[in-house]
């Protein structure tokens, strides 16, 4: 084949002499050609976005090709871009400069090739893009954690149900081998009828807090305005947002309230999640929870420690504290721990050694988090994590951290989804939020979902 009709083949067009592909060419996914592949827009492109979700995520997947990305950092798109267009040249052998940058999100949205989107901005900003890709049709995968409230969560998980798309929660833990072997012990019934769960997250920030912060000047790259989007107006600082001109250093954000609820919610939805997976309480939330904790002040005032109890309706408990990252299920017939990353124990070693029969349950083929993703859209079933699920792991989270607020034990009423006899804690299961930034349409969904009239 010569250039000029492998140029007509492929798909390409050519700008001063240089071959620039719109979509990598058929020859080098077989049968994913480019009729099949899934594209995919990136919503952020920040730290967890290029190191997890493209480089060990998108891009190594031959059923996808990432044609969009977006952020409110003109150098994180550009360096965004950059990892992009060298992987999809090193795949093909030709040079690609294909990808599509958008300042506004919902430029990238309305790009009518663009079939599903990944978020993966903080935190505040997962619900409103969310929310905006589905009701646009586009197929969503959300970062972890996944809301900042419980009426944003609801109102993201409520979208993309109306709507059809395919969901899911971006957490990879139900992929990695030790987690699933362990649930496989737990769900066959090798340790017995489960009596109680305890889980540890790590205290990643704990002792970084950080007090009132000058008001400093906004980087030329940076919009700011729209960085805050649904958050108020607040003096830009670098460690309110990220630093800048890099994406290997942990985001100040994680820190305030403002933009997220800290590593309770964070990590949670990583270890809680396994933890609810091996209950078989994906889609049930506890009807009590108390604890403790401590916070942060100044700056960074997300919660630092904590130590809470929760009850389910049929009896069973679990204990989620700061600690090191693990998972320990306790049955009647002994227990199993599994600790991030792969470390396995239990009361007995002969339980380890335990293998699924032919009529057994088995995980043994569950898909990494992206693939899982892009099965749920090719085959339009539900993802193996999906949002309602992450929905539940979340808010399981959150009422743990509403109740270390308020100082009291709190009972959950199942049938009317709210806090019994107490007002204050229902309140905090909104988020006041602005409009700028935001389509209409958008906020008529996200005010439809608020649980109770903010003055």
């Amino acid at each position: 084949m010569n250039r000029k009709e492998f140029i007509k083949r492929s798909g390409i067009v050519t700008v001063g002499g240089l071959i620039i592909p719109t979509i990598v060419p058929s020859t080098v996914f077989g049968k994913n050609a480019p009729g099949n592949r899934i594209n995919i827009g990136m919503i952020g492109v920040g730290r967890q976005a290029v190191s997890a979700n493209l480089k060990n995520g998108f891009l190594k997947l031959d059923n996808c090709q990432v044609i969009a990305i977006n952020d409110v950092d003109s150098w994180r798109m550009e360096n965004a871009a950059k990892v992009i267009n060298e992987a999809y040249t090193s795949k093909t052998g030709i040079k690609y400069s294909g990808v599509k940058s958008y300042n506004d999100y919902r430029e990238l949205i309305a790009n009518k090739e663009v079939d599903a989107v990944m978020v993966s901005t903080a935190d505040h900003w997962h619900a409103p893009a969310g929310i905006a890709a589905a009701l646009a049709g586009k197929h969503v995968s959300i970062e972890k954690a996944l809301s900042v409230s419980y009426s944003h969560s609801k109102a993201l998980i409520e979208a993309v149900k109306s709507k059809g798309v395919a969901n899911r929660l971006d957490s990879e833990f139900r992929s990695l081998e030790s987690f699933w072997k362990t649930i496989e012990i737990v769900h066959n019934g090798v340790i017995g009828k489960l009596t109680n769960v305890k889980v540890g997250v790590p205290s990643e920030l704990s002792g970084s807090a950080l007090g009132p912060q000058p008001e400093m000047a906004i980087p030329k790259e940076l919009n700011y305005d729209m960085w805050l989007g649904p958050a108020f107006p607040a003096p830009y600082n670098v460690n309110r947002v990220h630093d800048p001109k890099t994406i290997d250093t942990r985001p100040g954000w994680l820190r305030n309230e403002d933009y997220s609820n800290g590593m309770i919610t964070n990590w949670g939805a990583h270890l809680c999640d396994i933890a609810l997976w091996g209950m078989r309480k994906e889609y049930e939330l506890p009807v009590n929870v108390s604890g403790t904790g401590s916070f942060s002040k100044g700056l960074w005032n997300t919660i630092e420690s904590f130590n809470l109890n929760y009850k389910y309706a049929d009896g069973l408990t679990m204990q989620y504290t700061i600690d090191q990252p693990y998972v320990k299920f306790e049955g009647e017939k002994g227990w199993i721990k599994v600790t991030y990353p792969d470390k396995m124990e239990a009361s007995d070693p002969s339980i380890l050694k335990f293998k699924p029969g032919q009529n057994e349950i088995s995980y043994k083929d569950v898909l990494t988090d992206k693939a899982d993703f892009l099965r749920a859209i090719e085959t339009g079933k539900k993802s193996f994590e999906p949002l309602e699920v992450g929905h539940n792991v979340y808010f399981t989270t959150l009422m743990g951290l509403i109740s270390i607020k308020q100082g009291t034990e709190l009972n959950w009423d199942n049938t009317a989804m709210k806090f019994t006899g107490n007002s204050e804690a229902n309140a905090l299961l909104n988020r006041p939020f602005r409009e700028k930034w935001l389509d209409k349409n958008v906020v008529d969904w996200m005010n439809k979902y608020q649980q109770v009239t903010l003055k």
